[in-house]
């Protein structure tokens, strides 16, 4: 009774099976690549546009394999429904079993055949390939094909999340441009965004992307800039404005002078930040890699032994104790943690990719986990880095407007946004031909003649390094003194605001577990105190030159608790040796500069700091399910292992301790993409 109540829910599950998968043969692709690692199967989802349309498509070869394994599972259903209902003889029964094994596992038997002679003995294929022949051999027919057929079907579904795990970064990477219309000789020609050059003319049409980055020349519109920032209130531009490559053109037409070639273009960078991400694993990946590494020869070991030795020190019972190998071999494979751990960070990766965040390695991800001080530049990171003048403090006979020209006369080969700010408030032509001898001094300023005079603008230690008798500046804000030919002409006061989301940026970060916030400044005692004031951060140093800020880094490195991380915050290329220091470097992506994104591990699209709660808060979602697919598989697999050894469990218990854990851990790492 127990062994025809065993066989008909064979059949109705076997039945179910068929038709299941017979039912989706036009619309689902089942793809098996036993070769390829998760991250790599993940990792096609780069390929350009138009390879990646045809390498979803569901083509002939899709379609045979699909067939394949329906086929596969009807003839099972068949043979087994002739064997409980027509009695048909065990010669017949073996057949149909025989013919359904080999339609279904014959590519499971022949990889690992091949990975044998390439010396890759302990893997799945194996472990699958073994412990069915084995089952076919002690007698187990109808078990042995529904190991395989159920091994194939947890396949199918791990081939689903794998496809939606590639959905979600292709659709990321859809940021990628076709091509660009580009004015030659007063002709409009589409071509390759690789073939533009910088300086040429594009004509963007609304529902076009931004094929490379530049500055309207001409045209008002919005962008939808949410494929790069995660932002989905679209962004106004005019002429002057910055338009990045990768953003969609919402209403009008824009003309746009490139600045940029396409490999050094925006689009074109997150796309290779986030294609070269899974290749830098985290530690956990690399310990689960390695675990299995030695995990499956040692059960493999442990099945031949539990084989073995018993009936040889019992004396008889061979048939049972094998049994009890193969089932041992089943419930061991170790897939549930090799495939769910890999697809958990990069779907991580992709989901603060979602939400503006790019991490450009899983274990970048992981060292966010355990973040206790964060390290923050003020100019450009906690403050929007605009400055304006707002007042200037004359002296020894000089008028505000001299003082303001000659500044304006050392500032105007800079590109420092202090500089910015004089040029602005000058708002007149220069004539830069009467300018020599122009020098930047790092975390002093600039000197330069200007005409036949010598002019020096910068901070307090500028004027003393000259020896140049000057007034110190009360009030709060960036202060730039100017002296001309060695007497002191005056001060320019520039002031900068701090971000709007800067504060709540802190104090969500305490909140979410960060320890310690400290904010580094070139800018003199009073801002930095005003601005740490203001923000509550714990700990704040000013006027510090960019050497010194990567000793403020390694002092605070020191104290840090064992075991934890420090991550600096930054946008400027003074702070790009400060990004290389840190354990986890996070630049701000919207204005910050190439070197500082370059540098950087983490970059934040927009210049907002509350993306790194963000980025912080998907790392944990990451890490637990990581933690809890550890947990899971570790504990299911434990327990049935032990079960089968004691001859409780079978080998319908081992498909599930094998294939069922395997697509609960999957389904669990899918999770994440939701974040």
């Amino acid at each position: 009774m127990v062994n025809l109540m065993k066989q008909t829910l064979t059949i109705i599950v076997a039945q179910t099976a068929a038709d299941t998968i017979a039912s989706q043969i036009e619309t689902i692709v089942h793809s098996h690549e036993p070769d390829v690692e998760v991250s790599e199967i993940v990792q096609e989802s780069y390929i350009p546009e138009k390879k990646q349309e045809a390498n979803e498509s569901y083509n002939n070869e899709d379609k045979k394999l699909t067939v394949r394994l329906a086929t596969g599972a009807a003839i099972y259903a068949i043979g087994m429904a002739l064997t409980v209902f027509a009695k048909v003889p065990l010669p017949i029964e073996l057949a149909f079993l025989i013919v359904s094994y080999v339609i279904l596992g014959g590519d499971v038997v022949w990889q690992a055949v091949r990975n044998i002679s390439k010396g890759r003995v302990f893997d799945e294929h194996f472990l699958m390939s073994v412990s069915t022949i084995g089952a076919f051999v002690i007698g187990e027919y109808p078990e042995a094909v529904a190991v395989m057929l159920f091994y194939q079907v947890g396949e199918f579904f791990q081939s689903l999340a794998v496809k939606r795990s590639r959905k979600s970064i292709s659709d990321l990477m859809d940021i990628r441009p076709d091509s660009a219309t580009v004015r030659r000789n007063g002709e409009l020609i589409t071509i390759s965004p690789e073939n533009v050059s910088i300086g040429e003319i594009i004509i963007v049409k609304p529902g076009e992307k931004i094929p490379l980055d530049g500055v309207v020349l001409d045209g008002d519109s919005m962008l939808d800039t949410s494929a790069l920032t995660g932002e989905s209130i679209p962004r106004s531009v005019h002429k002057g404005d910055e338009a990045l490559s990768g953003c969609m053109n919402q209403t009008g037409v824009l003309t746009i002078k490139t600045t940029k070639a396409f490999g050094e273009s925006t689009a074109s960078k997150i796309i290779d930040l986030v294609e070269n991400a899974s290749s830098r694993k985290a530690p956990t990946e690399n310990f689960i890699t390695t675990f299995a590494r030695y995990y499956t020869p040692v059960v493999v070991i442990l099945a031949a032994i539990l084989a073995i030795l018993p009936p040889i020190l019992l004396g008889g019972g061979w048939t049972e104790w094998i049994r009890r190998g193969f089932v041992f071999l089943v419930v061991s494979c170790p897939c549930a943690l090799v495939i769910s751990i890999p697809l958990t960070f990069f779907g991580g990766i992709g989901a603060a990719s979602k939400r503006g965040v790019l991490v450009k390695g899983s274990n970048y991800l992981e060292a966010l986990n355990n973040v206790s001080i964060i390290v923050f530049d003020k100019t450009g990171t906690l403050t929007k880095g605009v400055f304006n003048v707002t007042d200037i403090l004359p002296a020894n006979g000089f008028s505000k407007e001299q003082v303001l020209e000659y500044a304006v006369q050392a500032e105007s080969f800079s590109n420092h946004p202090i500089a910015k700010s004089i040029l602005s408030a000058y708002g007149k032509e220069i004539d830069q031909s009467v300018i020599s001898d122009y020098k930047e001094i790092s975390g002093y300023g600039i000197s330069a003649m200007a005409g036949k005079k010598k002019v020096y603008a910068g901070n307090t230690k500028l004027m003393d390094s000259e020896h140049v008798e000057y007034t110190a500046c009360e009030k709060v804000g960036t202060k730039v003194y100017v002296a001309v030919d060695g007497q002191y002409a005056g001060c320019i006061l520039i002031t900068d605001e701090v971000k709007p989301d800067s504060k709540k940026a802190i104090s969500d970060l305490k909140h979410i577990g960060v320890e310690k916030t400290v904010m580094l400044t070139g800018d003199d005692e009073k801002i930095g105190k005003a601005v740490a004031e203001e923000l509550q951060l714990d700990e704040y140093y000013a006027q510090l030159l960019p050497d010194q800020k990567v000793e403020k880094v390694e002092l605070l490195d020191s104290k840090k608790r064992p075991g934890s991380k420090l991550a600096f915050v930054g946008d400027g290329i003074n702070d790009a040796p400060v990004l290389a220091r840190a354990d986890v470097g996070i630049a701000m992506g919207g204005l910050g500069s190439d070197a500082a994104i370059e540098a950087a591990d983490v970059v934040l699209m927009t210049d907002e700091p509350s993306k790194l709660v963000d980025a912080i808060e998907v790392a944990k979602a990451t890490k637990q399910i990581v933690m809890q697919n550890i947990v899971i598989a570790l504990g299911i697999k434990s327990v049935f292992l032990i079960l089968g050894a004691l001859g409780i469990a079978g080998m319908w218990e081992a498909v599930f301790g094998d294939v069922g854990v395997t697509i609960i851990a999957v389904l669990n790492a899918m999770r994440i993409l939701k974040k």
